[in-house]
Order: C-alpha cells, then sequence, then structure tokens
C-alpha cells in the first residue's frame, strides 16, 4: 500500500494552501493511499495555539509562526518521517523536509512583478528570512522533486534561485467541479435577486484579498472603457476596500462597484455574476481562475500563473496586459455580446475545467509518489526512457502532460 505523509501549516477545507492540502488529502485516499498529517500543532506536539484577533499582533504572531515552523519545524518532521521510513513526504510552504516540495509561490517573483526595488523587499526581516530558508532548500537537496503550479512559476524559480537541486515536475492546482459549477436558471435568479441586479445586467466579479497585487484597480478604472457592466469585489478588509471604494468614486464609478468583503460561499456569489476579472501581477497559479472556469464564467486575466496555460482568447476569456484600457475594453467586449455568443463562451470555459478536477490531479501526484518509491528501491529513476510531465532542473524541455 503506498503511504504518503502530507506536511503544511494548517490543512482544512477551503482556500489556500490547507485547501489544497485537504483536497489533495481527500482525493488520495479515495484513490487507495494512506495519508498522514504533519502540521503545525502536530510540531507543537498537539496544543493548539489561540491567534489573536487585532492585526498587528496577528502579523507578527505569524511571521513567528512561520519561521518557527521553518527551524523546529523542520527538525521535528525529520524525526516523524524517520519514523516511517516508507513512506513518501509531500511537504507545502515551510518545512526544509520531504521528498516532494509543492512550490505555491515565490516570495522575490512576486516582488519583482510589483516593481518593489531591493530596499523594499528586504527591509522586511521576515523576507530576509525566506530567501535564505529558500536557497537552502532549491539550491540543495532537502527534496527530491520541487512541483510547481504552472510552467510560469518554473521558470519564476529557475529565474530567481538559478540552477535548482531538486527535478522540477508541473503539476497544477485542482478544483472542486461539484462544487464549483454552472448555475441552474433557478440558482442564477436567486442569487441575482440577493444582490438586487436586473436579469439583463451584465456583472463581472473579482476575488482576492490582495487588491494591489491581484489588480482591482485595473478592473474599477477598466469600468471607464466599460460602461455597460457592474462590478462585484468579494475579499479585502475594510481599510483596503475602503481606499478602492474612494478610487471608484473618484473615476466615476462608484455607483457601478458592489463591495462585498470576504465571503465564505464563493460559488453562490459567482453564480449572480457573468464573468470574472483578474488583472493579478503574479501568481503561482490562481484557484481561482479555475473555479471561475468551472462555475461557467469566461475569465479576462493577465498572462501569470496558470492563465496563459488554460485560457484561450475568444474561446473561453481573453488575456490582456495589466493595463486599465486593456481590461476595460474586454469588459465591455463581454458586457455587450449577444446571449447566444456569452453562452458558448461559458460553456468553453467550463469545459476547459474540467480535466482539472482533484480526483486527476491526485492521480498525477499519486503516480509521482510511486515513482519516487520505485526509485528508492531501484536506486535511481524507475524508468528513464519514460517522458517526465514537465522540464527538468537544467531547463532541457520534455514531455509535459496537459490533463
Amino acid at each position: 500500500m503506498t503511504r504518503i505523509v502530507q506536511i503544511v501549516p494548517f490543512i482544512g477545507p477551503g482556500t489556500g494552501v490547507a485547501g489544497v492540502a485537504w483536497h489533495l488529502e481527500e482525493e488520495l485516499r479515495a484513490l487507495g493511499a494512506t495519508v498522514e498529517r504533519f502540521t503545525f500543532d502536530s510540531a507543537r506536539r498537539h496544543r493548539p495555539m489561540r491567534w489573536p484577533r487585532n492585526s498587528i499582533l496577528a502579523r507578527i504572531r505569524g511571521g513567528w509562526r512561520m519561521i518557527w515552523f521553518s527551524t523546529v519545524g523542520t527538525r521535528r518532521a525529520k524525526r516523524f518521517l524517520a519514523e516511517r521510513p516508507d513512506a513518501i513526504s509531500i511537504c507545502h510552504n515551510n518545512v526544509v523536509a520531504g521528498d516532494v516540495y509543492v512550490n505555491h509561490g515565490v516570495l522575490l517573483a512576486s516582488m519583482r512583478a510589483r516593481g518593489r526595488n531591493w530596499w523594499h523587499t528586504y527591509r522586511n526581516p521576515v523576507h530576509l528570512f525566506i530567501y535564505a530558508r529558500d536557497r537552502v532548500r532549491y539550491r540543495g537537496h532537502a527534496h527530491r522533486v520541487a512541483v510547481c503550479l504552472s510552467e510560469g512559476d518554473a521558470a519564476d524559480l529557475r529565474a530567481t534561485y538559478g540552477p535548482i537541486g531538486p527535478r522540477i515536475e508541473v503539476i497544477p492546482n485542482g478544483v472542486d467541479l461539484d462544487r464549483f459549477r454552472p448555475p441552474t436558471s433557478a440558482e442564477r435568479a436567486a442569487a441575482r435577486a440577493e444582490f438586487g441586479l436586473g436579469d439583463q445586467e451584465r456583472v463581472g466579479v473579482f476575488v482576492g484579498h490582495e487588491f494591489s497585487r491581484k489588480g482591482l484597480s485595473f478592473a474599477i478604472r477598466g469600468l471607464v472603457h466599460a460602461p455597460s457592466t457592474l462590478l462585484m469585489v468579494i475579499g479585502g478588509n475594510d481599510d483596503i476596500i475602503a481606499e478602492s471604494h474612494a478610487e471608484a468614486i473618484e473615476h466615476g464609478v462608484g455607483d457601478r462597484v458592489l463591495f462585498l468583503g470576504p465571503r465564505s460561499n464563493l460559488p453562490r456569489h459567482l453564480a449572480a455574476c457573468d464573468y470574472f476579472v483578474f488583472p493579478s501581477a503574479y501568481e503561482a497559479n490562481a484557484l481561482v481562475v479555475l473555479e471561475a472556469l468551472a462555475s461557467g464564467l469566461p475569465v479576462i486575466a493577465t498572462p501569470v500563473g496558470f492563465a496563459p496555460e488554460i485560457i484561450r482568447d475568444g474561446e473561453n476569456g481573453y488575456l490582456v496586459d495589466r493595463d486599465a484600457e486593456a481590461v476595460g475594453a474586454r469588459m465591455e467586449e463581454l458586457a455587450t455580446l449577444g446571449d447566444d455568443a456569452f453562452a458558448a463562451l461559458g460553456r468553453a470555459a467550463r469545459a476547459s475545467a474540467e480535466t482539472y478536477g482533484w480526483r486527476e490531479v491526485a492521480r498525477r501526484y499519486l503516480a509521482l509518489v510511486q515513482q519516487l518509491q520505485a526509485e528508492r528501491v531501484g536506486g535511481g529513476p524507475a524508468d528513464p526512457a519514460a517522458p517526465s510531465s514537465t522540464r527538468e532542473a537544467d531547463g532541457a524541455p520534455t514531455d509535459r502532460a496537459t490533463g
């Protein structure tokens, strides 16, 4: 039987790294694997920590938690794995141990994409720690494989750290195809009624907590060039929502932007909308793009993360520059598209996401785990002639599976 240990700070249903690990755990078990967890609470000997509600204290505590789990957690994870010599381990964030490391983003690539200079990046001592830790991770041999979530993510990794010690595999995130699906007519009508939307109004939706990096400003200013559409904004906190609302008013579109704040039932809100807009500066994958496509929403996105690998212009959405006029032009194009053509885009959006269900993604992880098991027994690659699912660490192209 295949035995797997997932190393992750936190795990549970929802979004982010915790949600990715949770979905993998569920699907790997469904495929017959035995899956264990090593989490932050495991490393603390199962003593749960109470987190402060004050935002500043929470950020300080979060930085401490990350450093502690990267250092003390690494030592304890290694002991945990030593007691399970037959297991293959998959690490998500912080700990520098495990056969497979899933790269959920490259901090320096994100800072570069936002135009941050050396001072803005390294004045934060936590950033210095992350760079040093990940240089050890990527340039050394702490892991046998680094899984990147997109080809762009793999390119960012090489551009930031140079020659990578572990071999690189590309396996994108998956999507819950049952939870994220096109709404029925009744579901759509109920969702739109909840927000006071008419049947004929075209509504775009933006989802993200980091408004600056995710590019909300470009969508808001894009409304100036898209007079036929409304915009729903999900995520953020009181301070950045107030700033964005002021920007919308400044540009004369305040009455066409609906700020909802953080919401837990994302499928219900997507059901009220017609398309998804996401002019992000940097993404390793952008799971929300897959969730929108699976919900039957055409996507307007910048060519970062997984977007250029799944979005086809005019078929299931559009790739655009990070420019308000360019974003607005595509928003207006979708807003004024005829019903039949718009419905065809929605069907194509759903179809493009269907090969990325979590079960199929888990199968790719399971195949990688079994390959690593065979290599461990045989002392080398199980089948050197077999095609890889991505590019090798030296950058030489190989065949890449598209599922």
